[in-house]
């Protein structure tokens, strides 16, 4: 593997960490949207400190392309930590009918103080936060059954503040996403380079593609195989599975050489969209 350092923290990130430390005084929970193939790299530490002592929503978004027993131990993992927590597919709708039960679920004690003083009708109010790029624009829009955030697939699309009403009565205030200062463990830049959070002009995507075929070949060699029909010994490291990679798929240039640069865009494209498998790249047991 690399010595790969990935640092990216755009100066619109301060900004939007001061907005939220002012605006999560305006709603009753904090719903955090986390990749699941990375639960624990996709968590920002700074929303802690931000939500302080909020109820919490966790949803493990983009399960189609996560294992799903990993799912399921991220699950109790963070319910164990006293937050709710559902999981989602934004592609498929999965889980998004579970949001409203499981807000209500989280805020039953204020929901029913409003009962009791006969504010009965008052909105519930959640924060929604994430890193960029996890889905969280789609999310919103699915649960809010109309277009309320814009979405593009690439990091750092939302900017300002916005409210969305859903049908059930919710409020939403949308957030642009966010990363922190720095990464204090290099293999958090990593796990989120591979899964697009960090923008990839600001990355050697060669030396982000071959660490990652790399811990492919290492940890889930016959999905690798399955997908580039690649013959190469156990130890193979990066640079030699990505050139063969782009050997496989005919990815030369003149005078016969290997495109390295489009087999690195071709990987992490597809792994990204899950066509090489569903993989889990952390686990609970990782934080003991």
């Amino acid at each position: 593997m690399s010595d790969l350092n990935i640092q990216w923290y755009p100066g619109h990130m301060t900004k939007t960490r001061r907005m939220m430390e002012e605006d999560v005084r305006l709603v009753d929970a904090v719903c955090e949207i986390l990749d699941a193939r990375i639960p624990i790299s996709s968590c920002n530490p700074d929303v802690d400190a931000i939500c302080g002592a909020k109820p919490r929503l966790i949803v493990l978004n983009r399960i189609d392309m996560a294992d799903p027993a990993a799912v399921k131990r991220w699950a109790a993992y963070f319910r164990e930590r006293g937050m709710a927590v559902i999981a989602t597919d934004c592609k498929t709708r999965r889980g998004i009918a579970d949001f409203a039960p499981a807000v209500r679920s989280l805020l039953k004690e204020k929901l029913a103080a409003y009962e009791a003083k006969g504010m009965g009708g008052r909105p519930l109010k959640l924060m929604i936060v994430g890193i960029p790029n996890v889905g969280k624009s789609t999310f919103i829009n699915h649960v809010a059954g109309k277009k309320g955030a814009k979405v593009e697939n690439r990091p750092g699309v939302t900017r300002g503040k916005q409210w969305i009403t859903l049908e059930s009565g919710m409020l939403l205030l949308d957030t642009p996403g966010i990363l922190w200062p720095k990464f204090d463990d290099p293999k958090v830049g990593l796990r989120l380079a591979y899964t697009g959070a960090v923008k990839d002009d600001v990355l050697d995507v060669e030396g982000l593609a071959c660490d990652l075929i790399e811990m492919l070949w290492r940890h889930y060699p016959d999905a690798v195989r399955a997908r580039y029909k690649l013959d190469m010994p156990t130890e193979a490291d990066g640079y030699d599975l990505l050139c063969a990679l782009g050997k496989r798929r005919g990815f030369l240039v003149s005078g016969g050489e290997i495109d390295t640069e489009r087999a690195a865009r071709v990987l992490l494209e597809e792994y990204r969209s899950g066509k090489i498998g569903c993989f889990t790249l952390e686990m609970p047991e990782d934080l003991v």
